[in-house]
């Protein structure tokens, strides 16, 4: 079940601790991808370690013309075929909506929110004549819930959701599912580095006593992308330990 033997995928932000879980979990189904990050040495790195016959695609996603080539890139470098797009990669700017700054706001929406419509667009053109997809966008609790001192960042991950119900109703006759998938809190680099105290507060705030790992997203959207998933579309899974049950 959810063998992805012969399939490709392009995973954005896949150096990244969600993005990284992601691809260790699609390579270790059987498929071959094309990882793409904005540092490309942290990129090459990752690739390595997978083993196999996979490629390191660096991609800035805040500059459109980059976006709009990504997937002809990864098509041309998978071998003329395109089974998988995983929109993971993001960015922050967090400030309270009083402070925030024009270029908090682009920035976010840019590479959160635009630079996914871009590579949406993109992958659906080779989906559609193969008459098979899977597109799936990494949102955020926040998107449903919201944050104080992230509207730009909780209204991007909103939007991807709109986005992709939007594009699942427009694909669906064409054996292309568009789906997200909200992480809540998941251990990081980031979360480590927190206080004991501020963890210990997080953590009461779940269910489920602790925060997630990038593998229990990671079988998520591992879920998504399998064919096994043909019938399931224009949904979002929440992996958050029971913290927002939507």
């Amino acid at each position: 079940m959810f063998d992805l033997t012969g399939m490709t995928a392009l995973v954005t932000g896949a150096s990244g601790g969600i993005g990284s879980a992601t691809a260790r979990a699609l390579a270790g189904q059987g498929a071959r991808l094309a990882l793409s990050g904005s540092n490309a040495d942290k990129l090459a790195a990752f690739r390595d370690t997978l083993g196999g016959d996979h490629l390191a695609l660096p991609c800035d996603l805040s500059d459109p013309g980059a976006v709009d080539a990504l997937v002809p890139r990864a098509v041309d470098g998978l071998g003329g075929r395109l089974d998988v797009l995983v929109n993971n990669a993001g960015v922050t700017r967090d400030n309270l909506t009083m402070r925030m700054k024009d270029s908090e706001w682009a920035d976010v929406i840019g590479v959160n929110l635009e630079a996914a419509f871009r590579l949406i667009r993109a992958a659906s053109k080779p989906m559609m004549k193969a008459r098979f997809g899977r597109i799936v966008s990494v949102t955020s609790v926040v998107g449903t819930t919201g944050n104080p001192g992230q509207a730009n960042y909780a209204a991007s991950k909103a939007g991807l959701v709109g986005l992709s119900k939007a594009v699942a109703q427009e694909l669906a006759s064409r054996g292309v599912t568009v789906n997200c998938v909200a992480p809540g809190f998941i251990r990081s680099a980031m979360t480590e580095a927190l206080p004991d105290a501020q963890k210990a507060q997080l953590s009461a705030r779940i269910p489920a006593g602790a925060l997630g790992e990038g593998g229990d997203v990671a079988a998520a959207i591992v879920y998504l992308a399998s064919r096994e998933a043909g019938y399931v579309t224009g949904q979002t899974i929440h992996v958050n330990g029971g913290m927002a049950m939507i």
